[in-house]
C-alpha cells in the first residue's frame, strides 16, 4: 500500500516555483519599433486635434451638449446601479490595487521587478501628463455647466481629459504590455480595450464627463502605452541599482561567519544580466564538467587472485579477549601436574 502523501493543489504550485530559480528567458519585452513609432505620432496628433476642437468650440462641443441633455441615466434607469460599481474599475486607487498584487505575484514568479516597475513608470507618466492637462486646460464637467453651448474652458475645472478613462487604459493595458507571449498578448490587449471602453462610457452615462474628455482619455492612455519601450532601459537600470542594494545589505560584516547555503532554495529576484551571465557560464563549463569524467576501463573493476583464508591476516588480535581470573584453572594445565583437566563437579568432592 502506498504512504506518500498526496500534494494538496498550493503544495503543487511552490514545488512548480521552487524550481524556477531564475528569470524566464522567453519573455518578449516590447521595442520601440517603427510600427509603434507611427502610432505613436498618429496619436499624437488625434490628441492635439481634440484638444484644438474643443478650444475652438467646434462641432464636438455641440455633440457633448447634446449627449448632456439626451441625460442616458435617465433613458435605461434599470443599469444604474450596476454602472455605478462598474465605474470603479476606473478609480486610480482600487485598480492599482488589484493590479500591483497581481504583478507582485509575476515579479516572485519570474525572479524579476520588471513588472512592479513597468506599472510604476507608467503610473508616474499617467499622473504627470494628465494631471498637468486637466489643470492646464481647467474645463467643467456636465454637472457644473455655466453657459449653454461654450466649451466651459479655463473656469477651473479638472474633468478634460477623462482620469477615469486613461487609468482605465494604463491599468489594464499594463498587463497586455507585460503578456509572455504574443497569443496572451493580443487578447489581453481586446481585453483591456472593452474594459477602457465600458469604463469611458459609463461615466458618459452618469453625466459625469462630456464625450470629447472620454475620447481625449482613450488617447491620453495610449500615449503612455505606446511610449513605455522608451523607458526600458531606464527601467532595467532601476532593478539592477534596488538589487544589488538589497545584496549590499544582506552581505554579513568582516567579522560574521558565512551563511550555510540551502540546498533547493531558488534564488529571489535575480537581475537579467545576473541570470544570463550565470546561463552562460553554465552552457560553457557543462561539456568540460562532463569531458573531466574519464571513462573507467573494465579492467580496472576485474576482480583479482584470491587468496585462501588460512594465509589472510586475520582480523581480530591474536589471543583471547576474556578478562583473567586468579582462580580459574587454565585449560591443559592438568596434563603436566598429574590432574584432571577436567572441572570437578560440585558434589563429588
Amino acid at each position: 500500500m502506498s504512504t506518500e502523501r498526496k500534494l494538496a493543489r498550493l503544495d503543487r504550485v511552490f514545488a512548480r516555483l521552487d524550481r524556477e530559480a531564475e528569470r524566464p528567458t522567453h519573455i518578449d519585452e516590447p521595442k520601440m519599433s517603427r510600427h509603434r513609432i507611427v502610432l505613436l505620432v498618429a496619436a499624437l496628433a488625434i490628441y492635439f486635434a481634440i484638444v484644438w476642437a474643443v478650444v475652438i468650440t467646434s462641432w464636438l462641443v455641440r455633440l457633448d451638449w447634446q449627449v448632456m441633455f439626451f441625460r442616458p441615466y435617465q433613458q435605461w434607469p434599470e443599469i444604474h446601479a450596476f454602472l455605478d460599481y462598474y465605474v470603479v474599475l476606473g478609480q486610480r486607487g482600487p485598480t492599482a490595487v488589484m493590479i500591483s498584487a497581481w504583478l507582485g505575484w509575476r515579479a516572485w514568479r519570474q525572479r524579476t521587478l520588471r513588472p512592479l516597475l513597468v506599472f510604476a513608470v507608467a503610473l508616474l507618466l499617467l499622473n504627470i501628463t494628465v494631471g498637468a492637462a486637466k489643470i492646464g486646460m481647467g474645463r467643467l464637467g456636465p454637472h457644473y455647466a455655466t453657459t449653454i453651448g461654450s466649451n466651459e474652458m479655463g473656469l477651473g475645472g479638472d474633468i478634460f481629459p477623462s482620469g477615469h478613462t486613461a487609468n482605465a487604459v494604463v491599468t489594464w493595458g499594463i498587463l497586455a504590455y507585460l503578456a509572455s507571449t504574443p497569443w496572451t498578448r493580443r487578447w489581453l490587449s481586446a481585453g483591456s480595450a472593452l474594459m477602457s471602453l465600458g469604463v469611458g462610457l459609463t461615466t458618459v452615462y452618469l453625466g459625469t464627463h462630456w464625450l470629447s474628455d472620454v475620447v481625449l482619455g482613450w488617447v491620453a492612455g495610449l500615449l503612455i502605452l505606446l511610449a513605455l519601450p522608451w523607458f526600458e532601459p531606464l527601467i532595467t537600470r532601476a532593478e539592477t541599482w534596488i538589487l544589488s542594494l538589497r545584496d549590499r545589505r544582506r552581505a554579513p560584516g568582516p567579522g560574521a561567519a558565512p551563511a550555510p547555503a540551502r540546498v533547493g532554495t531558488p534564488a529571489m529576484f535575480k537581475p537579467r544580466a545576473v541570470a544570463d551571465e550565470e546561463a552562460t557560464t553554465r552552457e560553457d563549463t557543462a561539456p568540460a564538467a562532463r569531458s573531466s569524467h574519464a571513462p573507467i576501463h573494465p579492467a580496472v573493476l576485474a576482480p583479482g587472485p584470491h587468496t585462501s583464508r588460512a594465509e589472510r591476516t586475520p582480523v581480530t588480535p591474536a589471543g583471547s579477549r576474556r578478562p583473567p581470573h586468579a582462580d580459574r584453572v587454565p585449560r591443559g594445565a592438568g596434563s603436566s601436574t598429574g590432574t584432571p583437566s577436567a572441572r570437578p563437579l560440585p558434589g563429588n568432592s
